[in-house]
């Protein structure tokens, strides 16, 4: 079973002031961290509150099978 999950921006202020957050499809909270920590878009050096973000974030059950991505990106 896939999950949509809802993951708000790990960014402390002042490099990220206002937030944001994440859409994406997994399988499990480890299976989003990977996705998550290996994408380009994101700054290095907070890897490490990332898992913290995804095990607070919402999640859905999907009733069909999806392929396993980040689904929408919105960080201000």
């Amino acid at each position: 079973m896939k999950y949509l999950y809802i993951v708000n921006y790990w960014v402390p202020f002042p490099s990220s002031e206002y937030g944001g957050t994440v859409s994406l499809i997994a399988e499990s909270d480890a299976e989003a961290f990977e996705i998550l920590s290996n994408c380009d878009d994101f700054d290095e050096r907070y890897t490490d509150r990332i898992m913290e973000r995804v095990i607070n974030a919402h999640k859905f059950a999907l009733a069909n099978e999806e392929n396993s991505r980040i689904i929408d990106l919105f960080i201000t």
